[in-house]
C-alpha cells in the first residue's frame, strides 16, 4: 500500500489532485482510492485529501495518518498545520515552492529523510505559465512521480486527459511534463536538499 496525503487551501485543487492520482493508479492496474476531507469549505481554508494505491482491494476508508508521501500545495501551511505528522521514516515530501527547503525553514526535518526524498517544485509558476491559473496539482503529481518512481508520467497525463478535456487538459499535461523534466535534470544534493530549478 502506498498512501499519499495532500495539504493545501480551498481553491487550489487539493481534492482534484487526489482524484487524479487515483485515476493514474487505475491506469497502471492498481486498486485506488481518493478521499477528501474538509475542515471548512470556504476559499483559502486549509484542506486535506488522501489517496491510497494498492495491488489488492483497499478496505480502509479512514483518513491517512501515516502517509508514505506528503504533498504540500501551499507552503504557508508548513508552520500552521502539522503537515508532516505521521510521515513514515522513509517517506517523501514535495512542496509547491520556488524557495529551497532550507529557506522554508524545514531543512533540519528533511535531513532525517533518505537522500532525495524531499524536494521543492515551483508548481504554481508552471501552472500560471501553461494553464493561466494558479492550480498546481498537475505539476505536483508529475513531481511526485519523479521523486518516488511509483507511477509513470504517462499515467498522470492519461488521468489529466480523462479529467480535463480538450485544451485545458493539454495545458495541464504541458505543466506536468515540464515539472517531470525539471526533476529529470536536477542533481539531488546531500542531505535531501533537492530543489527543482527551471531549465
Amino acid at each position: 500500500m502506498f498512501e499519499v496525503r495532500i495539504h493545501g487551501r480551498g481553491g487550489q485543487g487539493v481534492v482534484t489532485a487526489a482524484e487524479l492520482l487515483s485515476i493514474a493508479g487505475f491506469e497502471e492496474g492498481f486498486w485506488a482510492q481518493a478521499i477528501p476531507s474538509f475542515g471548512s469549505e470556504r476559499m483559502g481554508a486549509p484542506v486535506v485529501a488522501f489517496c491510497r494505491l494498492n495491488e489488492c482491494e483497499i478496505r480502509s476508508r479512514e483518513p491517512i495518518t501515516s502517509p508514505d508521501a506528503v504533498i504540500i500545495q501551499d507552503p504557508t501551511l508548513l508552520h500552521q498545520v502539522k503537515v508532516f505528522e505521521g510521515l513514515s521514516p522513509g517517506g517523501y515530501v514535495l512542496i509547491n515552492s520556488s524557495r529551497s527547503l532550507d529557506q522554508l525553514g524545514i531543512g533540519e526535518f528533511v535531513d532525517k529523510l533518505p537522500r532525495g526524498h524531499a524536494a521543492c517544485l515551483p508548481a504554481t509558476e508552471l501552472a500560471l505559465r501553461h494553464v493561466g491559473r494558479p492550480v498546481p496539482n498537475a505539476a505536483l503529481l508529475a513531481g511526485l512521480c519523479a521523486i518516488t518512481g511509483r507511477l509513470k508520467p504517462a499515467s498522470i497525463e492519461a488521468a489529466i486527459r480523462r479529467k480535463f478535456k480538450g485544451e485545458v487538459g493539454e495545458k495541464n499535461v504541458a505543466a506536468a511534463r515540464e515539472a517531470f523534466a525539471m526533476f529529470a535534470n536536477v542533481e539531488v544534493k546531500e542531505g535531501a536538499r533537492a530543489h527543482a530549478q527551471a531549465v
